[in-house]
This record gives C-alpha cells, sequence and structure tokens, in this order.
C-alpha cells in the first residue's frame, strides 16, 4: 500500500513511528509543512521536517520531544557573548544539520533537495517532501500585535490570545515537485493529528493541494488532535476556539469535511460520532494517545484498516 501521510510536527513524527512499524518506509510519502520554518543566525531552521527526521532515526530526544538526544548548547550559549537573542534552543549538532540545509540552499538547490539530503543522511528511505519550495511564513495577530509563528510559540509560549492566522507567501508558493502526484497516486492518504490550523493549515493552503485531496481516489483518513476538548500537546484547541473553530474532534471534520472520507477519534470522545457522521464523514472510534511504540503502531494499524 502507498501511504501519503500530510504532516505537522510532533503529533504526525509520533503517528509515523507506528507506520513505519507497519509498512515498509519506501511505500511512504511525508508532505511536511514548511510554513514554521525561520532563519536563526543565518541558517534556515525547518522544525517539522527535522522533527520527522530526527524522530524516525531514532534520533530524537524523547524526554525533550524535539531536538536531537545527548545535544549541547555551547554554540548557543556561546553566541550570547555577542548580543544575540538567543531564545530559541539550537543544539550543538543540531545547528551541523542548519548549516547543510543552508549551504545547499545557498548553491541553488531547492529546499526539497536539501530535505532528501538530510533524511538520506539520517538514514531514512521514506520520501519526505515539503509542501512547497516557496517561501511561506504563518503570522499570528495576536492583542500585542503580529507575530511570527516561533515567536508565538517558543519566545511567548503562545501565552497570547489569537485574533487570525495568515500564511504570508502563499499566493505565489507552487507545490514542490511531486507533492501533487503523491495526492493522486496514493492508495490511502493520512492527516495526522497535527494542529489544524497552523500545521496542516498551510499544506492546505497551498494551490492545488486541496483541489488534490478533493478530487483523489484515494481515501482521505484524518486523526484528530483534539481528545476530550483539549490537545494533548500544543496550542491546538485555544486557538481553534479563539478563530470561532469548535475545538473538538467535531470540529476537525468540519474542517476537512470537503475532502475527508474517515476521521479517526479517540474513545473519549465516542459521543461524537455521530454528529461527525452527519457532516458526510465516516468516523472510526479507538485508542487515539500515543504513549509508546505499542500504541503507535496500534493507531497506524486502525487508519490503515479504515481503508481496507
Amino acid at each position: 500500500m502507498k501511504l501519503t501521510v500530510l504532516a505537522g510536527g510532533v503529533g504526525a513524527a509520533r503517528f509515523l513511528e507506528g507506520v513505519v512499524q507497519v509498512l515498509p518506509q519506501e511505500d511512504v510519502t511525508v508532505i511536511s509543512n514548511t510554513a514554521d520554518d525561520e532563519d536563526f543566525f543565518g541558517l534556515r531552521v525547518s522544525p517539522d521536517i527535522d522533527i520527522v527526521i530526527y524522530t524516525l532515526a531514532g534520533a530524537v530526544d524523547a524526554a525533550k520531544g524535539w531536538g536531537l538526544a545527548g545535544e549541547t548548547f555551547q554554540a548557543l550559549e556561546s553566541l550570547k557573548r555577542f548580543g544575540y537573542e538567543t531564545w530559541f534552543n539550537l543544539g550543538d549538532g543540531d545547528l551541523a544539520t542548519l548549516t547543510h540545509r543552508t549551504q545547499m540552499l545557498r548553491d541553488g538547490a531547492t529546499l526539497a533537495e536539501a530535505t532528501r539530503s538530510v533524511a538520506e543522511a539520517f538514514g531514512l528511505r521514506l520520501t519526505l517532501l515539503p509542501v512547497s519550495n516557496d517561501r511561506i511564513r504563518t503570522m499570528v495577530e495576536t492583542d500585542g500585535g503580529t507575530l511570527s509563528f516561533q515567536e508565538y510559540f517558543v519566545k511567548r509560549r503562545t501565552e497570547d490570545a489569537v485574533r487570525s492566522v495568515r500564511f504570508d507567501g502563499i499566493e505565489r508558493a507552487a507545490p514542490a515537485p511531486g507533492v501533487i502526484e503523491a495526492i493522486l497516486d496514493a492508495d490511502a492518504i493520512a492527516v495526522a493529528p497535527s494542529n489544524p490550523v497552523v500545521s496542516i493549515g498551510p499544506l492546505l493552503a497551498v494551490p492545488g493541494v486541496r483541489d488534490a485531496l478533493r478530487e483523489t481516489r484515494a481515501q482521505v483518513i484524518g486523526i484528530s488532535p483534539i481528545i476530550g476538548g483539549r490537545t494533548v500537546k500544543g496550542p491546538a484547541d485555544r486557538m481553534m476556539a479563539s478563530l470561532g473553530m469548535t475545538p473538538s474532534a467535531a470540529g476537525v471534520a468540519e474542517a476537512y469535511r470537503d475532502f475527508l472520507d474517515v476521521l479517526v477519534i479517540d474513545e473519549q470522545d465516542g459521543a461524537l460520532a455521530g454528529e461527525i457522521e452527519a457532516t458526510g464523514v465516516r468516523c472510526v472510534v479507538a485508542p487515539t494517545i500515543m504513549r509508546g511504540p505499542a500504541e503507535k503502531r496500534a493507531l497506524a494499524q486502525v487508519v490503515l484498516g479504515a481503508v481496507q
């Protein structure tokens, strides 16, 4: 089975840990959000791409949920001497990844080519595609002003109430080579349990991607990141509420209803199944909290089973 996964950050990485237990990596294509990308110290950071690579390579710092295991931060500490802001934590090993990516981009490579190089260097065999080679930036409007996503998420720790979200550059962005084909040619498509607004939202906003999801003959299966009205990690519930969306599994179904065939929701939300199916989306109730490898594998099997 050829599976294409629309991916954000940590939730997607954990789901993919289960996917690669039940499918060969060669049969998996990941389309990654790039609107969180930012430049720090002249280096291109692609957080959602890197968390997938580090996690599937077994190199992630599992305790933190980001970065590399055994990481040191001597370079970051030294940068303080020169007056740089160091609120975005970049470890010494991570800086090597960023340096390689940035040098490739400066030499004329596309982001997709740089991503493939990094993934291969970490021993991955799946196909990992940025949604676009063009620059897209998530900008968050708050009562305190306009913030880049990383300022909102890392520097301000999601403390600001979100009034609106926009994706700068989205009108000019084109899907990276292979993205539309990965959607149209897949046997199944999974929308990872990622923030519908700022992780999956930018993917859907790239011209042509949402249309391809509507047109594909593959079944499109989503996994709700909202459980019992809350997220396991991140601000998706608060962000959805402040933007007028319903912060529930039913709200996720509503956000994706124009292309979604099936939504997998947690057992805690079983009572919402009828409401979800009233939108025309089939509902599957299963445990979705991914505590360890067994739970991740089980969720991947549920998703693939929903196709079959």
